[in-house]
């Protein structure tokens, strides 16, 4: 294949808040400038238009416009489709689909089930390629499924911190590599109790963050589904539907499309964002419905109780990206955007009705988003023949379940919620690593 000219960086990176710019090490999370307020990072990159790479494998024909300096091996890709079935059912005349999963037949061949695959090779490709640190990941289940598996395949070590409730994501058919190593939290825990225990794992010698929503390369292996849907169809959508958790997924949509609306060919404006939540979490739209900035405040009590009743359980984020500048509150407003909310009944409803129309079952996110769309399209007056756009983030588990031989992948360390903040917790997860390389094990600080 042909390789970039390394000489010349194909991208800089530039703060959404004070507009510095800024050459990348494939580590900044954030802008090192004191700004009253926090801001996002976003790429700028040397070729404008947009020209996806017919050689490359899977989302990597996407690379021009990815932040990451490889392309590593084993990575799939979402597919973009018309249903006539799917517009009958719903009542329009030109909806698509960009699916993110298992669906081998129809091109979608992301082996763990869902769009965070894509964030996990885009993230991979932008850490350099001798860096010997730990990798820390957060996740409610599908992230960890998917570094799980792009770095049991590339041998890069990293570490996995997920609720219990997200271990039945981890299901592999090769099983996981020894560089993978998980660490579970048992009892009233949460998504927001693993990231505060990665954050506090990825201070300390030898390890480094992900870095969740901050990483560029994360949102823009999100947005690479709008990439494919344009592609595809070969102009930006009127309106765009999709379920959020911590909001990355909507706003790298959004940062995709603008990119796309600057090359010009493919339409002058973004699609207006449709974004939608699971009752009774609705963090989101709770805020937006308010019109302001600031998140609403939900006791971290209640926010829990609140996350056991949601089928939808990766879309549980308690801190979610909506306040930050280029974040969720700045993309909905941009676009003239909405947030739109379906219960767990309304969301099995839509589950049931594309697997029927579709002959592919969906996750419950995907669902969430389908339900809301449903909705829309009956009460809200999207134009019959406006060109709309589906994102299933996640679908074709239970294919891939008929399909595949899977192993479940087992805790390396299993931790209930008094011991996320506990000295003692983090020497247990140092010696997972370094226990046995005497060479290697330093005492115990922040780096």
């Amino acid at each position: 294949r042909a390789e970039r000219d390394m000489s010349i960086p194909h991208y800089r990176l530039r703060c959404r808040g004070c507009k510095e710019r800024l050459e990348d090490d494939g580590f900044i999370l954030e802008c090192p400038t004191h700004h009253d307020e926090p801001a996002l990072l976003v790429p700028e990159y040397r070729d404008k238009r947009f020209e996806p790479d017919t050689r490359a494998q899977g989302m990597f024909r996407y690379r021009k416009w990815l932040p990451g300096t490889r392309t590593l091996s084993g990575a799939g890709s979402s597919v973009t489709y018309k249903s006539e079935r799917l517009n009958r059912l719903v009542g329009l005349s030109n909806l698509w689909v960009v699916f993110n999963g298992y669906w081998p037949e129809k091109g979608a061949t992301l082996e763990t089930a869902t769009f965070k695959e894509l964030e996990a090779w885009s993230v991979l490709s932008r850490v350099p390629e001798h860096h010997e640190g730990v990798l820390v990941v957060a996740s409610a289940g599908n992230t960890a499924a998917a570094f799980g598996r792009a770095c049991s395949l590339n041998k890069i070590p990293c570490l996995i911190v997920i609720p219990e409730a997200g271990l039945p994501c981890l299901r592999f058919s090769d099983g996981i590599d020894p560089c993978v190593k998980i660490v579970s939290l048992t009892g009233f825990t949460d998504y927001c109790d693993a990231i505060t225990l990665a954050n506090r794992v990825s201070q300390l010698d030898g390890f480094f963050p992900e870095g969740g929503v901050k990483n560029v390369a994360k949102r823009e292996g999100l947005g690479t589904p709008v990439l494919n849907a344009v592609e595809s169809i070969g102009e930006i959508p009127r309106y765009y539907f999709q379920a959020i958790g911590s909001g990355a997924g909507g706003i790298a949509a959004y940062e995709a499309a603008m990119r796309l609306a600057d090359d010009g060919r493919f339409g002058d404006e973004p699609p207006r964002l449709v974004l939608s939540q699971n009752l009774p979490f609705v963090p989101i739209y709770m805020s937006w419905k308010a019109r302001r900035r600031e998140l609403v405040e939900i006791d971290d009590d209640d926010g829990k109780k609140q996350i056991q009743q949601i089928s939808a359980q990766v879309l549980s984020n308690r801190r979610p990206a909506y306040s930050v500048r280029g974040g969720i509150f700045d993309a909905l407003t941009e676009t003239h955007g909405d947030m739109l909310t379906a219960d767990n009944l309304e969301a099995l409803h839509a589950k049931r009705l594309f697997e029927e129309s579709e002959g592919i079952d969906i996750d419950p996110a995907g669902a969430v988003a389908f339900a809301t769309l449903l909705k829309a399209a009956r009460y809200d007056g999207i134009e019959r023949e406006a060109l709309v756009l589906l994102n299933v983030t996640g679908g074709g588990r239970h294919r891939r379940q008929l399909e595949k031989e899977l192993v479940a992948a087992q805790p390396a360390l299993e931790l209930d919620e008094k011991e996320v903040l506990l000295d003692e917790t983090l020497e247990r997860i140092v010696d997972l690593y370094f226990a046995d390389v005497s060479a290697r094990r330093e005492p115990l600080r922040s780096s």
